[in-house]
């Protein structure tokens, strides 16, 4: 059996409530990592997810932030991130979202992101375009990067891995209007897709925060690679380059001079 774009709305609606229900409140917080944190809420989103898929599709293979894989048939693959901005979310930051991609056979077929914080739905399903609650999407028209509005995000490494971005940051920030970071991926994806960003990139980044914007992109009209131009950025080790189009190659060029 497979879902459609009803199934992953009820799901992205239901993860989100649970976030808007946990905002503002006490959270319970561990530690993945010196700055890479995990709150009880995550947790509660995750589990609602997991347990709707495994009703509804319980054949199906389950990749999740917290989880890790759950084994099931992988031709027929979610990827779920319960709550993409989880350091935003945890200080009252509201940038924060719940992201779910599925594909079949290795290729993304439905992707949703859903900000609950400005009840902000973004869909896409392959073939079908992109939205947001019922407006079609469209990718900026901007075709100079020294005019162009960029986002990015670093790895929760930063600290210890020499490749940590600092240096494409700066050189683009000297190259382009300006680069923002917000702190999720799912949301930087999701303002690609509307015209709101030109460019987009990530060196280290992992597949539930980047399968349903990548899709949702590239049936807004957006280009998305690796960072090196290469296609297969769902693939170990992951990193991402997503544009309009119009300026890829330039990004490209800055990012690998």
């Amino acid at each position: 059996m497979r879902p459609n774009l009803t199934d992953i709305e009820e799901l992205a609606r239901g993860a989100g409530a649970i976030l808007q229900a946990g905002y503002g409140n006490r959270l319970q917080i561990d530690y993945k990592g010196v700055i890479d944190l995990v709150t009880d809420v995550d947790k509660r989103s995750e589990d609602f997810l997991v347990q709707s898929i495994q009703t509804r599709f319980p054949s199906h293979h389950i990749v999740t932030e917290e989880s890790g894989e759950i084994s099931g048939d992988e031709d027929k693959a979610w990827f779920i991130d319960p709550l993409d901005g989880t350091v935003n979310y945890a200080h009252g930051v509201p940038l924060f979202a719940v992201s779910i991609g599925y594909a079949e056979k290795g290729e993304l077929v439905l992707g949703a992101i859903f900000d609950p914080t400005r009840d902000e739905f973004y869909y896409a399903e392959k073939g079908g375009g992109a939205w947001l609650n019922g407006r079609r999407l469209q990718v900026s028209t901007e075709t100079d990067l020294n005019r162009s509005l960029l986002v990015t995000g670093f790895p929760y490494d930063i600290r210890t891995n020499p490749d940590n971005n600092l240096d494409h940051f700066v050189n683009l920030t000297l190259k382009s209007r300006g680069v923002r970071r917000l702190g999720c991926a799912a949301l930087d994806l999701a303002y690609i897709a509307a015209g709101h960003f030109d460019g987009f990139w990530e060196i280290a980044i992992f597949p539930w925060d980047i399968a349903a914007g990548s899709l949702i992109v590239a049936e807004a009209g957006g280009k998305v690679t690796d960072v090196r131009g290469g296609p297969d950025f769902m693939k170990y080790p992951q990193s991402i380059l997503t544009t309009n189009g119009h300026i890829h190659d330039q990004m490209l060029a800055a990012l690998h001079p």
